[in-house]
């Protein structure tokens, strides 16, 4: 099992910043892909962006330049820093940790809220 707990939602402003945290605990070991998936009410969760364990990454189009997720080994930490936000940013951030063997398993964390608005 792989426990997943974010942090650093909130509201800003459009054109501001924020940087979301996801710890994580457990059988890590295990982990090939994390990443932040993107929810809002009646629309399916969306992948934001994922980095994989060798350090390589990818991003959805709508926020390639503005956003980058990172991860510190050390503490076990994934990070999704987010500048030049817009309204449509907006949205509850997952965090998610997914095993591929010897079969496909996600792990979700609870999610943190993202309100961007003047």
């Amino acid at each position: 099992q792989v426990q997943l707990v974010e942090s650093g939602g909130g509201l800003v402003q459009p054109g501001g910043s924020l940087r979301l945290s996801c710890a994580a605990s457990g059988s890590i070991f295990s982990i090939d892909v994390m990443g932040w998936y993107r929810q809002v009410p009646g629309k399916q969760r969306d992948v934001v962006a994922t980095i994989i364990t060798g350090g390589g990454t990818t991003y959805a189009d709508s926020v390639k330049g503005r956003f980058t997720i990172s991860r510190d080994n050390t503490k076990n930490t994934v990070y999704l820093q987010m500048s030049s936000l817009k309204p449509e940013d907006r949205g509850a951030y997952y965090c998610n940790a997914r095993r591929t063997w010897p079969r496909t398993v996600d792990y979700w964390g609870q999610g943190t809220q993202v309100t961007v608005s003047s």
